[in-house]
């Protein structure tokens, strides 16, 4: 039986290649409706770069459980608690992030920091900064068009707006600003 051990120069090897293309974790805060999956799937477009959807995989593990905000918020919780270091693996690996979860709130916002910083990655905060009734007809489009995984009526879109606090400065964060233009 031969064992084989990794060789000194394949970690370098590894090394560099991280040095030379430092992970970036993207995040995305924006009102539901306001395009963070849209822009998301565009950010992971780029090379060495993986999509993180928090509703693909809430919808994979939590099937028909997801009937309420609270519903949300519970199974939410578990799978953060799950993704944390799975993302932080693929960051520490070199591999840039877009981790579609809405960071939506300081509570939010500060377990996607802890990601990034356990493992010394670079981050972007995207804010989407869309009106409310942009939102709101985009959201009842996407009902309609029946693509998504999740669905939610404009009551549940104020409910869930009443805790969306926008990025600022003093959080520390390095935030591009994506402006609603009107088509």
């Amino acid at each position: 039986m031969q064992v084989f051990e990794p060789s000194r120069h394949a970690d370098d090897a590894q090394a560099d290649s991280r040095a030379a293309r430092p992970a970036t974790l993207h995040m995305v805060c924006g009102k539901i409706g306001s395009g963070k999956s849209t822009l998301a799937r565009q950010l992971a477009a780029q090379p060495g770069t993986v999509l993180v959807s928090e509703d693909s995989w809430l919808a994979g593990l939590y099937p028909g459980e997801m009937q309420s905000v609270a519903d949300y918020v519970r199974c939410s919780a578990r799978l953060k608690g799950l993704m944390g270091a799975h993302v932080q693996a693929l960051l520490d690996a070199g591999v840039s992030v877009v981790l579609d979860f809405p960071a939506n709130t300081l509570e939010g916002r500060g377990w996607a920091r802890s990601v990034f910083e356990r493992v010394g990655a670079s981050h972007r905060l995207h804010f989407l900064d869309v009106p409310d009734e942009v939102c709101k007809q985009r959201l009842r489009a996407r009902n309609a068009a029946g693509d998504h995984p999740f669905q939610a009526s404009d009551e549940q879109f104020d409910l869930i707006t009443s805790y969306f606090v926008a990025p600022c400065a003093q959080e520390g964060f390095d935030v591009v600003h994506h402006p609603y233009v009107r088509a």
